[in-house]
């Protein structure tokens, strides 16, 4: 019996089509690629996004001033530019150690949502 069971399970896993769609887990990715979603900065289509506003007191004058933190527009990037980026930790954008076909499902994603707009 236990050998049918292999055999069936092994036939159905053969014959199984794809768990998820691509598109599907380049959300997934996109929305926590590894802990931090893009989302959280770049927008939900990759627009930017305010990040925070934040006082900071000028050490010369002792004058409190506002400032920004806004995350960069990313779905406008042409493919290299936006494989470099994510390549590259700067600071604020950490690094996610994503594979080849990781950045060009995100990238690929991206395009389809500005499309969809």
């Amino acid at each position: 019996m236990s050998k049918f069971l292999y055999i069936f399970l092994l036939f159905c896993a053969l014959n199984a089509e794809d768990f998820i769609s691509k598109m599907e887990y380049a959300r997934m990715l996109y929305q926590n690629p590894r802990g931090i979603g893009c989302n959280k900065c770049h927008g939900e289509n990759g627009e930017g996004k305010l990040i925070a506003n934040y006082k900071q007191k000028d050490t010369k004058n002792g004058k409190l001033s506002t400032l920004s933190l806004s995350a960069p527009q990313i779905n406008n990037m042409d493919f290299e530019s936006f494989k470099k980026s994510i390549n590259k930790s700067t600071g604020m954008m950490p690094s996610y150690f994503l594979t080849d076909a990781e950045i060009l499902t995100l990238y690929e994603y991206l395009q389809t949502k500005k499309e969809q707009k």
